[in-house]
């Protein structure tokens, strides 16, 4: 017997990027695109995903379903790319011993296979143009 629902409800990804270096090699990335990480939006509210160095935190955020998360990220100095649908999942073309990065996450999370794009500047250029809409924060 499957636990997974047949008609799952309905979500939108929104993908935030930070420009905060807490590891000193983060400082090398693109001023702005250092760390990115997700939110699902559904009927019920919204859960965050963010893939941290040693740890992946995914949380059911205690605010209103309603509430709007990525102005809230966008008033807090983010860029911010959504509402994406998750596609169907894809095969992924990267070797299997590839590390885990805050760009691997959310690529998995939108269901994307994109083997080049290794950088949160990367993500960022690969989804702007499939985005329908753009919230832009200050440099973060």
């Amino acid at each position: 017997m499957s636990r997974i629902p047949e008609d799952p409800p309905q979500s939108a990804i929104w993908i935030a990027f930070s420009g905060r270096a807490d590891l000193p090699w983060l400082r090398l990335l693109r001023p702005g695109f250092r760390h990115c990480f997700a939110a699902l939006a559904d009927k019920a509210g919204w859960t965050l995903v963010d893939p941290l160095a040693g740890r992946l935190v995914v949380q059911r955020l205690a605010v209103a379903p309603d509430f709007d998360l990525p102005s809230f990220w966008r008033r807090a100095g983010f860029r911010v790319l959504g509402p994406f649908t998750p596609a169907q999942p894809a095969r992924s073309l990267r070797l299997p011993f590839a590390p885990f990065t805050c760009v691997i996450a959310c690529l998995r999370l939108l269901g994307l296979s994109r083997p080049l794009v290794l950088t949160p500047f990367g993500l960022y250029r690969a989804l702007r143009d499939r985005c329908p809409k753009e919230i832009l924060g200050k440099k973060s």
